[in-house]
């Protein structure tokens, strides 16, 4: 393992500043400490609460990927604890709380989703993941009350999601202040020196600075990053509770096709918080046309999470799907039988709920390809999804998924 660090100080300012929203106390402290040649150890933690990390992660893991690439000791935290909470962040409700089997579930596939970005063979200073449920399933109740007492209610209460909700005459459950406690033991318990997370984290990860201070009389600095969002709704762009995200594990296909879907205005600042290209270089191919700029990104993406080969295949698939209205030559099949529904087999290949699938076949976002559009008059839309499948089908559902559907 590395016990020193490289004083890269050109190196640290890049890093302190791309994808940075805020450092506390203070980013000229941390510089100083950075600068100072201490092996620090960093480290983020993701609640387990789908089997999917998307882009939205990635911000994080990429900066983490950076300080370890230093010297620094690299912590990935797997929260399969806190996950059993849930994480009242932003919402207007109560989180639904996961079972363990379902937690388990989810986070079987997280590491080689994360080892895409994240070096955790290096032989000289590797990052290790951790699972909460080490620590916090130990804790008695004697010590949870140690903790809680570190705490006032005011201090829970200026998190605006509960004001809203009480303004609004809904309720908060206790439990839910019990989440950034939790999160905040994480700190203390791996003895860190820095958390990274996004800004939507920044009161749990200061309750894990509160907490560092009283137990081991250390400083822990926090790094917010900055979150990717829509600039015309303010929204998430990336969110699991919206459905709406570039997974990780995408297929070449549908990562590039996602990619393509997205705002022009966000273009940019998905270079910056997605991908290792320079600033410098962003800014020339920012100069391109939009729907170029925008190819260039998703080809950069497909790389980093396939290959170089899988995202020219990815392109050449978009083309001919997007440009020329065919088909792409890769698309996922599967095989039902001659009684099998619309809704059965859609529910089989893709995995969506079939109260999902109803509501895109409502919204005609489901359509019968099985004839090249060019040979269409028009798209024909699949609305009755109890149909029984009698023939052979190619379906495009929403903008960039296909699925072929064959009979044995």
């Amino acid at each position: 393992m590395a016990d020193v660090v490289s004083i890269d100080e050109k190196k640290i300012d890049e890093l302190l500043s791309r994808s940075i929203a805020d450092v506390l106390p203070t980013k000229k402290e941390l510089k100083e400490l950075l600068l100072s040649g201490k092996r620090l150890r960093f480290y983020i933690g993701t609640d387990a609460t789908g089997p999917q990390l998307h882009l939205g992660h990635s911000t994080n893991y990429l900066i983490l990927e950076q300080f370890r690439q230093l010297g620094h000791e690299i912590v990935i935290l797997f929260g399969d604890y806190t996950a059993l909470i849930g994480d009242p962040t932003d919402k207007e409700a109560a989180r639904v709380q996961q079972t363990p089997a379902q937690v388990a579930k989810h986070i079987l596939d997280w590491k080689s989703q994360v080892e895409k970005i994240v070096n955790f063979t290096d032989s000289a200073n590797p990052a290790k993941i951790l699972q909460n449920s080490e620590w916090l399933s130990k804790l008695s109740f004697e010590e949870l009350i140690t903790i809680a007492s570190n705490f006032t209610v005011q201090h829970m209460l200026e998190r605006d999601m509960f004001e809203k909700r009480i303004e609004a005459g809904k309720p908060v459950y206790l439990h839910e202040f019990f989440y950034p406690l939790m999160q905040g033991y994480d700190s203390v318990a791996m003895n860190v020196d820095v958390e990274v997370g996004g800004t939507d984290q920044t009161f749990n990860m200061l309750a894990g600075r509160i907490l560092q201070k009283r137990y081991h009389n250390k400083e822990k600095f926090v790094i917010s990053t900055t979150l990717l969002a829509n600039p015309s709704t303010g929204k998430k762009l990336m969110s699991k509770s919206e459905g709406n995200y570039i997974a990780l594990n995408d297929t070449p296909q549908d990562m590039f096709g996602k990619t393509m879907a997205l705002p022009d205005g966000v273009v940019r600042q998905m270079f910056i918080d997605t991908t290792n290209v320079p600033l410098v270089a962003i800014d020339e191919i920012l100069d391109a046309h939009p729907k170029e700029a925008k190819m260039r990104l998703a080809r950069e993406l497909v790389t980093m999470y396939h290959s170089a080969d899988a995202a020219g295949k990815a392109e050449a698939d978009w083309q001919n799907t997007f440009s020329d209205g065919g088909v792409p030559e890769q698309i996922p099949e599967v095989v039902v039988s001659v009684v099998t529904t619309y809704l059965d087999a859609l529910a089989e290949a893709l995995g969506e709920s079939k109260a999902e699938l109803r509501r895109l076949a409502n919204a005609r976002a489901i359509t019968d390809f099985t004839m090249p559009a060019a040979a269409q008059q028009e798209e024909k839309k699949i609305l009755d999804l109890s149909e029984i499948i009698s023939v052979p089908k190619i379906l495009r559902i929403g903008k960039h998924r296909f699925l072929k559907i064959l009979i044995k």
